[in-house]
């Protein structure tokens, strides 16, 4: 029988350091409710001031409240630490609560930070070590929990949530990173929409010293370095103990909860795996697909897969003809602009899966560790890093003479894009060409330069290491798409629905063992996740061992000309744009009336980019 521990964390957490307020401020409570509906708390200590909003998952008394005090220690803390029993025998740390956030503080005055090495979870934290006045912000190896801090001449404001802090503090607007966004799709590592304000990047911690204000930021995990090791297991050796690890991440996220956990099950290998080992330790495992409008439907290999192993199982059927009523508030849900467009879909789903479960796990990371796209294939054969200038030249000629690819999924649409990354003498429009690919080729429509001069820094960087091209990509995207796009989007999703998704994939072995794999492991011939894949055979249909990755088919275009139409048009033309600071109206216009040469699934991409902006910029909260 599973022990009941004291924990409960899906929570919202909040502080500010040397602030002028001196009393506990309702708006963050209110703005923090869907992440803890069950329970705020607040403490005032020196010029600190610590917030928590809880939802029970784990210890459903009140034992374990945040703040939480012991010693000269106080912690504000959001996430799930999921081997913190294992760590209390490991150091022989005695207590009479089984509250992972008590093990912080007794591993932290034991140890210090270096206590992170030891954590497999998902957190972000705020830990006020009252004797020597030194506050600690920290966050989990791949950003699964969000922090954001402002930072000022003279005081700290830390938040779950953009829009909490946004509120309390009504920052600066930040056009360059604004610009980058509509260029990228998504903000990279720490940037925000707002001056002064900056993400927490994954693996890093920062500590003040709360008297002199001064602050150090101090990285404590580093995904390149596992890159750059070599791991030369051979194929069988591989699978098992891929196959262990993968077994141990989910255990740990099932037996962390003492409410009932379900599966995120698409038709794909990633949540396919998850749900069939949950299926082992989980009777009767409730498990949620989606079934979209669009060109393919994933439903009937996933209820293969919950034939295969008898679970309670729903599909979700979601038809967007209220999309537009809906759109705004879904967008608005992320506290900056947002151009993921599953993030639609993915809402929906967390929206029914809450009325049945309160823990969820998924299979996210699993593309960014064992190469699930497509497009890393090439990458596998050639170095595009690296390439000739005949290698790119010949590829712009070609690519110029032949028509525009107009079908997602098709042969044609795969090569024609691979000319037109290959074609880039520029490192940042090839890596963004081969991505998101939004505002590629249309840089002279910008009003502010340089552009995106962060990001090209991380990719010259990388691009120095001595790893495969395919490793380069991989790490990029990890770093980049993973953290500022991907996860945030399927936290927001979740969150706004007070449901907690957990990533067995992005398991403290996991991330320190995928990296290292050979190459032929993750892509063989135009085969992706090769390892994955082989490891599904032991437990999958073989229908669905040999699909191609798809993700959510979202039929964007058809969005933009239909049922977002109208709330689309409305934000576009509207007077005073913020966009129009940024690029040139009349570009917009022009694509609206389709005047510019690009695919139409490009078309719909750049606008319902520049339309998740206006939103944002519209709806920010007063």
């Amino acid at each position: 029988m599973k022990q009941l521990v004291n924990n409960h964390k899906m929570c919202g957490i909040f502080g500010t350091v040397n602030y002028r307020n001196s009393i506990a401020d309702q708006r963050v409570f209110e703005g923090l409710r869907h992440r803890g509906p069950d329970q705020y708390g607040y403490q005032a200590k020196d010029n600190v001031q610590l917030y928590h909003t809880r939802l029970s998952i784990q210890d459903l008394s009140l034992s374990g409240c945040q703040p939480m005090e012991y010693k000269d220690l106080i912690i504000v803390f959001n996430g799930e630490i999921y081997n913190h029993m294992e760590l209390r025998e490991k150091y022989n740390l005695k207590a009479e609560s089984n509250s992972d956030t008590l093990t912080i503080l007794l591993l932290f005055e034991l140890m210090g930070m270096e206590m992170l090495e030891e954590f497999d979870g998902m957190f972000a934290f705020s830990l006020y070590d009252t004797k020597n006045r030194k506050m600690y912000l920290a966050r989990d190896r791949a950003g699964k929990k969000p922090l954001y801090i402002l930072t000022s001449d003279n005081s700290y404001i830390f938040s779950s949530e953009l829009n909490v802090l946004y509120q309390i503090a009504q920052p600066q607007i930040n056009y360059a990173a604004l610009a980058d966004y509509l260029y990228l799709g998504h903000f990279h590592r720490k940037a925000t929409p707002y001056l002064g304000v900056d993400e927490l990047e994954n693996g890093y911690y920062l500590e003040i010293d709360t008297q002199t204000l001064q602050s150090k930021m101090i990285c404590w995990f580093q995904m390149e370095t596992y890159y750059k090791a070599k791991n030369d297991l051979n194929q069988q050796d591989t699978i098992l103990q891929l196959d262990s690890l993968l077994q141990t991440s989910v255990k740990r996220r099932i037996n962390s909860s003492d409410l009932a956990v379900g599966s995120f099950l698409s038709g794909g290998i990633d949540s396919g795996l998850v749900t069939a080992m949950a299926a082992q330790q989980v009777n009767k495992l409730r498990t949620f697909t989606v079934k979209v409008e669009g060109e393919f439907d994933e439903s009937v290999l996933a209820a293969q897969v919950a034939a295969k192993y008898d679970t309670q199982h729903e599909e979700i059927e979601i038809g967007f003809s209220d999309l537009g009523s809906h759109i705004e508030k879904i967008l608005n849900n992320h506290g900056e602009p947002n151009s993921d467009n599953s993030a639609i879909p993915s809402y929906y789903v967390a929206r029914e899966a809450k009325k049945h479960i309160s823990v969820v796990l998924n299979g996210d990371g699993a593309d960014e560790l064992f190469g699930g796209y497509r497009r890393y294939v090439p990458f596998r054969q050639f170095d595009f890093f690296n390439a000739s200038s005949l290698t790119r030249s010949s590829s712009r000629l070609i690519s110029n003479l032949l028509p525009v690819a107009n079908h997602k999924q098709s042969s044609y649409t795969y090569f024609y894009r691979l000319l037109k990354f290959a074609g880039f003498d520029d490192l940042t429009q090839m890596y963004c060409s081969a991505s998101s690919d939004i505002m590629v080729g249309f840089e002279d429509m910008f009003l502010q330069n340089p552009l995106m001069e962060n990001i090209s820094a991380d990719i010259e960087r990388i691009n120095g290491y001595d790893i495969s091209a395919l490793k380069k990509m991989l790490l990029i995207d990890f770093e980049s798409m993973l953290f500022g796009r991907l996860l945030p989007k399927m936290d927001i999703a979740t969150m706004a629905h007070s449901l907690e998704g957990r990533s067995p994939f992005l398991g403290k072995d996991l991330l320190e063992f995928a990296p290292g794999l050979s190459d032929r492991h993750k892509i063989t011939g135009a085969t992706t996740k090769v390892i994955l894949r082989q490891l599904a055979e032991k437990y999958l249909p073989v229908d669905l061992v040999n699909q191609p990755k798809r993700g959510f088919e979202i039929p964007l275009k058809k969005w933009v000309d239909q049922e977002l139409k109208a709330v689309m048009l409305h934000y576009l033309l509207s007077r005073h744009t913020i966009y129009e600071k940024i690029i040139r109206k009349d570009f917009i216009k022009d694509l609206i009336d389709r005047k510019i040469k690009v695919s139409d699934e490009k078309r719909a991409k750049i606008l319902f980019c520049v339309f998740s902006l206006e939103v944002w910029y519209k709806n920010l909260p007063q």
